[in-house]
């Protein structure tokens, strides 16, 4: 499973950019998705690679994720009880396993957020127009979870 985080505003985009973006959910930058590791989502993530950062997560930092970021339509936190009655799990960390094992997916449960807003990182962005390991930009391997807990 990819962590993929947009960096980039929309200024000087391409149409065809702007669509991937959309099709990923990340509307705005400092938006964070997690998709599946698959050659469409790969062909994806090549397309927008100059606007966002991405990395394969582990099963912890995709519970850490959702336990600090998940939100309700609308931009509510969750409690357990919610959680639980919003989806069949009763935890984050079951929630997480589903996601990682590919037996669920975040836009499959009402009233739940498929993205997560996350804060611009603690000490800022290294450089938001080259590639890492110079910059930010692009993919970064199990990397993205030190960018990933700067944003949280």
């Amino acid at each position: 499973m990819f962590a993929v985080v947009r960096i980039k505003s929309a200024i000087d985009m391409r149409r065809s950019v702007k669509d991937t973006l959309k099709m990923l959910r990340l509307n705005e930058p400092n938006h964070c998705a997690l998709v599946p590791n698959n050659t469409s989502y790969r062909g994806m993530l090549d397309k927008v690679k100059d606007f966002v950062a991405f990395g394969e997560v582990e099963k912890e930092t995709v519970a850490r994720i959702l336990e600090k970021r998940l939100r309700q339509e609308g931009g509510n936190k969750l409690d357990g009880n919610t959680l639980k009655s919003l989806t069949k799990f009763n935890s984050n960390e079951e929630l997480a396993e589903a996601l990682m094992q590919g037996n669920a997916k975040l836009s499959s449960f009402k009233g739940l957020q498929p993205n997560f807003r996350l804060t611009p990182p603690s000490k800022g962005f290294k450089n938001t127009k080259e590639h890492y390991p110079k910059g930010d930009l692009g993919y970064r391997g199990t990397d993205i979870k030190e960018l990933l807990e700067r944003m949280m």
